[in-house]
């Protein structure tokens, strides 16, 4: 039998090791021993690592965009072959591809971007069971910490592109249309596909959130819905390099 495995940043973690929490959980709560590499100075050193990594790997990247989508989404669901087709027509508009790293609608992300001869990147996370980076991607970095994984995609992605997913897909969503409400980001598109996933939220955001002044009026248009993949991409505007220096 195959022991489970986990990536901790650059660490594997197997047997008994495997059973230690993410450094994300570690770092949410109180410990209940003190020890050097356990306290939250210490962390800090590990979070400013994790920056460093990410910001060098990613620091000549052109002007991409990212996908965001089920992890769980199959190969043979027609999904999949729709991200694939959106990341082929992005490397053609002449953008990268930015994703999670994982299965599901990220591979089709990277496998489009890859098939494309595009530049295809994965941002992969630690979970508590090993997810894995797919085999589409020309530069993976692996993040210990949602939040310095969230500052690469923002940072790097020109817009998103948002699939039919789960919570975590609605949390890369909500983030990324919160900092454009608030101006924390500027000229940062943002694609619904998939109208028969997303029309009920949108409803209830019109309908709730905006009437119910929750929102601002006009907040609900900070986003496109479609399910056409070339109405998807040309929504990313052109392509623009966005200097990190």
């Amino acid at each position: 039998m195959i022991e489970p495995k986990r990536r901790q940043g650059a660490v594997i973690l197997g047997g008994r090791e495997h059973a230690q929490p993410t450094a994300d959980q570690a770092l949410l709560q109180r410990p209940t021993k003190r020890d050097w590499s356990q306290e939250d100075p210490w962390r800090v050193l590990r979070i400013q690592s994790e920056f460093v990594e990410g910001f060098d790997a990613l620091n000549n990247l052109p002007p991409a965009i990212s996908i965001f989508g089920s992890a769980r989404t199959r190969t043979d669901d027609p999904l999949y072959a729709q991200a694939e087709d959106i990341a082929g027509r992005l490397v053609r508009a002449g953008f990268a591809v930015i994703t999670g790293g994982g299965p599901g609608v990220m591979e089709a992300g990277n496998r489009g971007a890859h098939l494309a001869d595009g530049t295809s990147v994965g941002l992969g996370i630690e979970l508590p069971h090993e997810q894995g980076m797919n085999d589409f991607i020309d530069i993976g970095v692996n993040f210990r910490y949602f939040f310095a994984r969230k500052m690469m995609f923002l940072k790097y992605s020109q817009g998103f592109i948002t699939m039919p997913g789960g919570f975590g897909t609605l949390d890369e969503l909500f983030e990324a249309l919160t900092l454009i409400q608030t101006g924390k980001v500027t000229h940062f598109p943002v694609v619904l596909f998939g109208s028969r996933y997303w029309s009920p939220l949108v409803a209830w955001i019109r309908d709730t959130l905006e009437e119910g002044r929750f929102i601002s009026p006009g907040d609900s248009d900070l986003f496109v819905v479609t399910d056409d993949p070339e109405e998807a991409v040309a929504a990313m505007g052109e392509p623009r390099q966005v200097w990190t220096d």
